[in-house]
């Protein structure tokens, strides 16, 4: 008789590439599409060309990819005009956006405007956040060719101007790739300066909590080499690394690497091989969070330009063991209970083992989409909240083997007025018991500021139960879970005279007592205002 609703899954069946630190063995094939036939391939890997006006016989390269595929920035020196294209004249390189229809189209590329792309110098998207409303961009800075890294923030529809990374990650010498880790907190890069194993080599550094840069970490052996390092990508799992490396026995120029995170270390680099890496260079490997899509810009025969944008997909073998990866999307978008119009609000995911923060993240102010990664093996709690607004609390318990699974849902937010509930879906307590539980801290200490910050406002505690069991017992049982609510808002400094317990019992369920799924929903705490 646990109260929540919750979304528990366990591992699924499906397939892909190696974004949980299984790898697919490719074969030696050459670069082209084909058919996977050795008893030691998991997955077809196909890689097309995309055609113009994406590809032009100009540079175009570099792609970064939202999780969901819906938006892909990618790096063109094509010339800005049609006429100067048409007389092979070479443009600066600047940031190009195109974005996923309804019919899985992409549509034309559109040049991004000055506040990412400065005009008179080279501009270069490096990375983008998983919900794709963060953006990382390499610029040069001088004629000798250096450059730093900025951030750009999607603004409803508008990027907004870039805000130059302070020390240690940017300096004097060349930083030409970044992206962020799943949390948003750390940053990892690529630069040429002192101290790291010899030419590029990837480095990181964390934001403390009041939001300054932490002290340079250089990645080390295992990742960094005498070589150069580049093109660097955290997969959506928030643990696989993809980078390439002209080291590691490289088969020529740049390779294509992963290496995973686990136990407090990153292991040994795999080679991802053919038909993925060829003799040339192949750079800038990005996977969307299913693992069956990826992007890469490489030098092989049969481009339009010297450098091209290709599409790879990995089509799981029948009767072959592969895993998918281990993560769950939540998608969707945070729009008014009455009026249906779109939101602005803030998402806070949190550890519930711990009480800890996971991240914190806004959904967009002209759609109210949101995108929210979460890696298997954790509790979560996600809270949605705007000034004016009673929040919103869902739970996603993922067991450490949960395979990949998207989650699409409509967040219909609630006016702060009288009559209105909330489902507290991450209060918890022990089986049986009226005990509060220590993943309910975070939820309720959210109630807790939403009153300090209405001092008018009285809630009643409801709790309820499914109906197996006898009735008394349960209605019972729920009157105590309720008074235990209450005990609880006390002793952070509510008013006792603003708080009512009430115990339901099974006397208004919510959903079809018949099934597991429902019973579940059934088992929840919610509070109701009063005034």
């Amino acid at each position: 008789m646990r109260g929540t609703l919750r979304y528990v899954l366990l591992r699924g069946a499906f397939a892909a590439l190696v974004v949980c630190g299984v790898q697919p063995a490719f074969g030696q094939r050459p670069a082209k599409n084909l058919s996977a036939d050795k008893a030691g391939d998991t997955v077809k890997v196909s890689i097309k060309k995309l055609m113009p006006p994406l590809n032009t016989p100009f540079n175009d390269y570099a792609p970064v990819v939202s999780a969901d595929g819906s938006t892909l920035l990618f790096t063109s020196n094509r010339p800005a005009t049609e006429r100067d294209m048409a007389k092979g004249r070479v443009g600066k390189e600047s940031i190009y956006e195109v974005t996923v229809d309804a019919k899985k189209k992409w549509s034309a590329p559109k040049l991004l405007g000055p506040t990412v792309n400065a005009p008179a110098r080279n501009n270069s998207a490096i990375a983008i956040s998983p919900d794709g409303q963060r953006m990382l961009v390499y610029r040069d800075d001088d004629d000798d060719g250096n450059g730093n890294i900025f951030e750009s923030v999607l603004n409803g529809s508008e990027w907004s101007t870039l805000n130059e990374f302070p020390e240690p990650i940017n300096s004097d010498k060349h930083e030409s790739s970044a992206c962020y880790s799943l949390d948003g907190r750390t940053i990892y890069f690529v630069s040429d300066r002192k101290g790291g194993s010899g030419g590029n080599d990837i480095w990181c550094a964390t934001r403390t909590d009041q939001g300054k840069w932490g002290a340079l970490t250089n990645m080390g052996p295992v990742i960094n080499t005498p070589e150069d390092e580049q093109g660097i990508f955290m997969h959506a799992d928030g643990r696989s690394l993809y980078f390439s490396s002209k080291g590691h026995g490289s088969t020529g120029g740049y390779d294509l690497f992963v290496s995973t995170f686990g136990n407090g270390t990153w292991s040994k680099p795999k080679n991802l091989g053919p038909p993925l890496n060829t003799p040339g260079d192949d750079l800038y490997l990005v996977i969307l969070a299913d693992g069956r899509t990826a992007y890469m810009s490489s030098e092989r025969s049969g481009g339009l330009g010297e450098k091209d944008i290709y599409e790879v997909k990995f089509t799981p073998i029948a009767g072959r063991k592969t895993q998918d990866p281990l993560l769950t999307v939540l998608k969707g978008m945070v729009i008014d209970e009455e009026t249906k119009a779109p939101l602005e609000c803030d998402i806070e995911i949190t550890d519930n083992q711990k009480n800890t923060s996971f991240s914190k993240q806004r959904s967009n102010s002209s759609t109210g989409n949101f995108l929210l990664s979460l890696p298997s093996g954790k509790n979560y709690g996600i809270s949605v909240s705007a000034p004016g607004y009673l929040f919103h609390s869902e739970n996603f318990e993922l067991t450490d083997t949960a395979s990949y699974k998207e989650v699409v849902k409509v967040v219909e937010m609630k006016k702060l007025k009288a009559g209105k509930r909330v489902v507290l879906n991450n209060v918890f307590y022990d089986f049986d018991k009226a005990t509060l539980r220590s993943e309910s801290t975070k939820e309720l200490d959210g109630l807790v500021e939403l009153l300090k910050a209405n001092p008018g406002l009285r809630i009643e505690l409801g709790s309820h139960t499914d109906d197996k069991g006898a009735e008394d017992y349960n209605r019972k049982l729920s009157e105590a879970r309720a008074a235990s609510v209450v005990v609880y808002l006390v002793s952070k400094g509510i008013a006792q005279d603003r708080l009512v317990a009430k115990g339901y019992g099974e006397s208004t369920p919510m959903a079809t007592n018949e099934t597991e799924e429902g019973r579940q929903q059934n088992r929840r705490t919610e509070f109701k205002v009063l005034e």
